[in-house]
């Protein structure tokens, strides 16, 4: 970072308007390359308003309570009295677990644990220091507490009143944090801040934006992802009412009209011929068929170290378990379509829409017409959904590029059809996994394999060959075995795939939660003991497996039908176990209750770590039962919520939640359940009918066919 202290303040003001300031945080907190870079704005008004420029998109996980909490505890305030505000695409608002001004991987909390309480204390120590100095005082006699600076004599003044000397002052590197047992806000139940908004309609999505003389576009693109124009007849199109231009981009012929329906009707009268690509070739079937041949015919990368030797460990095992498991491909399919708006004059474009990646969007609307990035400027509004689609910069530029074609403000929003067929998506995975028992049926030895195709190499141009920690997770299970080793192979199907809700976790933790079940019933043991039995030295592992089994009565009679299944994972921190009651009949499998234990460490929001686990367990469901991509000459067949349900409300089980208190830092929560509910219920179907399901989804169809 080069910018001077100085001229980084008059930048802050100049965007927000109001005096703001820039924290700095220590070295230590930040990776290396970011060392002392502003990374948390507290923007402190004359009224003595407190607003924290949220560098994390909101998109219904709670940033927009549980950050401004660590900021409030700090200053000293009543969380009501802050106030947020998104921030804009800066360095400074970097992740720093992911390298990027990124909201995704469940890194908001985690992230933000301790830069933001410092930045909190940072500010809270400038006030009084401020204060100290008018009053020419020393600053140890002074107190910040509920927006005001207070001393001897009944001296007191407004954090308002001395937001501006203080912004003038040194940032001090070392601040004293409070004691985490004499928190009053951090760790409390507390009610969202953006509720109110939510329900009155104030609240502003991407598809809800309106600018003056703002037009509206609707995108034609090649069926086949990847195709491109070979010609179009717009003729048609252009004499309808409401059109005001039909024009081409990289990505398709979009018609730009007065009102949305106008554009969408109009779209439907283009003729367009398609040169569609080699995506033209591609099915499921032939995705599978790769993916599969990767396991022999592609170089294998080691998912960590290998332990003991698991060949000769084979050699003299008693009995031998294999299976291999099979995740299709998803689509994101959140509920608020892509869109955004830009508006583009004078060679300067602003932004406003549904974002997770602020900086990315910015720097690729200036490489895609040919700007710099200062003169691209980005608000984000709330996201309709999320779940990884809103990483991708697709949508932005298109708009961006319809934009600058008219030279109006256009907000570009696609169909549910086009949002279900020009997705990012999730990429299939195959796992397959042998283990060798002893006589007593415990594991000695297992071989973990797992292919799939890389999002990273697409996204973030990751050289081939080389290892993606973004394919790995939950690859290696938390149980004690004593000769393993896990292989990851990495092919490139042609699919166009994306980070989807838990990432790699979600095939993993179907692959290790089933086999492990397997293996207890080759064994002839009880699922929940085998497991417990291998982890003897992993007392977060045990310990939310046994609250999980205990709060949801594991061995006690259920009721005529129903059956219960039990999976356990580790994801982003979060240690966590779930155990599924199910029933099973001809139209398919029905999931009455989930039960959880949860261990994430310091909660923050223990309102919103539920609610995180309930969402996530409901999309994950959906996933695990109903959901999944295919293909035909390079077309993807579901174009609707009709081929591609969700779970609805009647078909949402009962959620019974345990959080285990924790001094341990905190984990992430937005993504860890949407893996782990998908083995749990696979495990209860197999209690229920003695059929193990391994391809998804488990549907009634795949539960006859197995």
């Amino acid at each position: 970072m080069t910018t001077s202290r100085r001229a980084f303040l008059k930048t802050s003001t100049a965007l927000s308007g109001g005096l703001l300031m820039g924290c700095i945080l220590p070295g230590n907190l930040l990776a290396a390359g970011t060392l002392h870079t502003p990374n948390a704005w507290v923007h402190i008004a004359d009224d003595n308003t407190i607003t924290l420029l949220c560098a994390r998109s909101e998109m219904g996980q709670g940033v927009y309570t549980s950050l401004p909490m660590l900021i409030a505890e700090e200053l000293h305030v009543n969380l009501q009295s802050v106030k947020v505000q998104n921030a804009p695409p800066a360095a400074v608002y970097v992740n720093a677990l992911l390298g990027a001004q990124i909201t995704g991987g469940s890194t908001s909390v985690r992230d933000g644990w301790e830069k933001l309480r410092v930045a909190g204390a940072q500010v809270r120590e400038m006030l009084i220091s401020a204060a100290a100095d008018e009053w020419k005082m020393d600053r140890s006699l002074l107190k910040a507490d509920q927006g005001f600076v207070t001393g001897p004599s009944g001296k007191r003044a407004s954090y308002g009143h001395l937001a501006e000397a203080a912004a003038k002052l040194p940032v001090p590197e070392k601040v004293a944090l409070k004691d985490p047992k004499d928190f009053t806000i951090v760790g409390k139940r507390t009610k969202r801040l953006d509720t109110p908004q939510k329900v009155n309609g104030g609240a502003e999505y991407g598809i809800d934006v309106k600018l003056p003389g703002m037009l509206y576009a609707s995108l034609e693109q090649c069926p086949v992802i990847g195709g491109k124009v070979a010609g179009y007849d717009a003729s048609a199109a252009k004499g309808m009412p409401g059109v005001v231009d039909v024009v081409q981009i990289n990505d398709g012929v979009a018609v730009v009209a007065k009102s949305y329906w106008q554009a969408v009707k109009a779209r439907k009268a283009l003729t367009v011929r398609w040169d569609e690509g080699a995506g033209a070739a591609l099915d499921h079937h032939t995705v599978l068929a790769a993916t599969r041949g990767a396991m022999t015919g592609i170089k294998a990368l080691p998912i960590g170290k290998p332990v003991g030797n698991v060949e000769e460990a084979m050699k003299g095992a008693a009995t031998y378990v294999s299976a291999e498991y099979i995740s299709p491909m998803q689509a994101h399919a959140p509920l608020e379509p892509m869109n955004f708006t830009a508006s583009y004059k004078d060679g300067k474009v602003h932004l406003i829409g549904s974002t997770q990646f602020q900086q990315g969007a910015q720097g690729a609307v200036a490489a895609a017409l040919a700007l710099k990035p200062e003169d691209v400027t980005l608000h984000t509004t709330f996201l309709g959904g999320g779940f990884g689609r809103r990483l991708e910069l697709d949508f932005i530029v298109q708009a961006a590029q319809i934009s600058k074609a008219v030279n109006q403000p256009v907000k570009l929003v696609w169909s549910r059809e086009d949002d279900m067929t020009h997705d990012f998506y999730r990429p299939m995975g195959v796992n397959q996994l042998k283990a060798g028992l002893d006589a007593q049926g415990k594991p000695v030895a297992l071989h973990f394999k797992v292919a799939s195709q890389s999002v990273t190499q697409r996204a973030f141009g990751l050289p081939k060959e080389t290892f993606d920690p973004f394919m790995a997770e939950a690859a290696v299970a938390g149980y004690e075995i004593p000769n393993t080793q896990h292989d990851l192979h990495i092919v490139d199907t042609g699919i166009r795939v994306g980070y989807w809700r838990a990432v790699s976790h979600n095939m993993n933790a179907f692959a290790n939660e089933s086999f492990i079940d397997e293996l207890a019933a080759s064994a002839g043991k009880d699922p929940y003991q085998y497991r417990m039995a291998l982890l003897a030295n992993k007392p977060r592992f045990a310990n939310v497996l046994k609250l999980a089994a205990e709060k949801a009565g594991w061995g006690s009679a259920l009721p005529a039908g129903r059956f219960r299944g039990i999976a356990l994972m580790e994801g982003y921190d979060s240690y966590m176990a779930q155990v599924a009651e199910v029933s099973v009949d001809a139209q398919g499998v029905q999931v009455h209750k989930v039960t959880v234990a949860a261990d994430v460490g310091h909660m923050i929001n223990p309102d919103t770590v539920e609610a995180q686990i309930q969402s996530s367990i409901v999309f994950g469901m959906g996933a695990g039962l109903m959901q999944e991509i295919t293909m035909d000459k390079g077309r993807v067949q579901q174009t609707n919520y009709n081929r591609f349900p969700v779970v609805r409300m009647f078909e949402s089980p009962v959620i019974d939640i345990v959080l285990v208190a924790s001094t341990e830092k905190p984990g992430g929560i937005g993504e860890p359940a949407t893996a782990l509910v998908v083995p749990a219920i696979a495990n209860a179907v197999f209690a229920a009918t003695g059929k193990r399901v391994r391809k998804l989804p488990l549907t009634a169809q795949a539960i006859q066919e197995a």
